[in-house]
């Protein structure tokens, strides 16, 4: 049974930041400024890594909020995407220990506008982003040297059955990790190995 969609949205436009509020002396870009000025922050930083993930596979277009994945490879790839780092925006008595997770999870269908019947690991290809840098004297999320990538495939997360990996893990289950000049590489190289 296939119910009728009335309210359908259209696709979201690309915005430049020029543009301005209606009632508000304000433009896109100081919203965005207000929002989302410091990098540090973990939602932020979240969506930096995945910035930098769908520009090295060279994905089209903005992120979409509730896809079960976070870029889509232009050639249909989706590749879910993680983040950590040592320091954090608040004061620290010590670094933080980095971990990552990844739990089976339901996915949206825009199409239905329903869950899936099932949860299930959702990208064929999953990257661990690191931002590797311990002290604030030398932190820039901008610099992308200071970002390490640890790339798998969904076989060796679904094996992991949603454990938390810290860094060591991490490195036996994925291997070393690349930069972000072999970052397009490695997830090319993870998608032919797992056909």
């Amino acid at each position: 049974l296939h119910r009728s969609m009335t309210f359908v949205p259209p696709d979201a436009r690309i915005l430049s930041g020029q543009e301005l509020f209606d009632g508000l002396a304000a433009s896109v870009a100081d919203f965005w400024k207000f929002a989302m000025s410091d990098l540090r922050t973990n939602n932020v930083r979240g969506y930096l890594a995945e910035f930098l993930v769908a520009r090295a596979v060279g994905a089209p277009g903005p992120r979409v909020e509730w896809d079960a994945w976070d870029v889509t490879a232009p050639d249909g790839t989706r590749i879910e995407v993680k983040s950590s780092g040592f320091l954090q925006a608040w004061a620290q008595e010590r670094l933080s220990t980095p971990t990552f997770q990844v739990k089976a999870a339901y996915s949206w269908d825009t199409a239905t506008s329903s869950w899936s019947p099932e949860q299930g690991f959702n990208a064929e290809v999953y990257v661990f982003c690191l931002h590797h840098v311990k002290t604030h004297e030398e932190y820039n999320p901008l610099v992308v040297s200071q970002w390490s990538f640890y790339v798998t495939d969904r076989a060796t997360v679904e094996k992991q059955a949603g454990a938390s990996m810290g860094l060591s893990t991490l490195n036996r289950v994925t291997g070393d990790p690349v930069p972000y000049a072999g970052l397009r590489a490695a997830i090319s190289r993870t998608v032919e190995d797992s056909h």
